[in-house]
């Protein structure tokens, strides 16, 4: 094996981070937290306004940028 890379043996020793604590969140499980569609989510992620990263080939959801985007949301609509 080449330095660097991870066999399914590594792989047992990195402990899962529970999804609650996790800095980031897939394209369709910030869908699901918003409420709306995988197909939606992708589409909001393609024309900006749903907050993304691309880390290599993975797309994903930075937490505290989906919670401002909700929070920015709310406050604009309040009264």
């Amino acid at each position: 094996m080449a330095a660097g890379e991870m066999n399914s043996e590594t792989y047992r020793l990195i402990p899962e981070v529970p999804r609650h604590e996790r800095l980031a969140l897939t394209v369709e499980e910030a869908g699901a937290l918003l409420g709306i569609s995988r197909d939606l989510a992708y589409d909001l992620v393609n024309r900006g306004e749903l907050p993304s990263l691309r880390l290599g080939r993975r797309l994903i959801v930075p937490r505290r940028a989906l919670e401002r985007l909700v929070d920015q949301a709310s406050t604009s609509t309040d009264p």
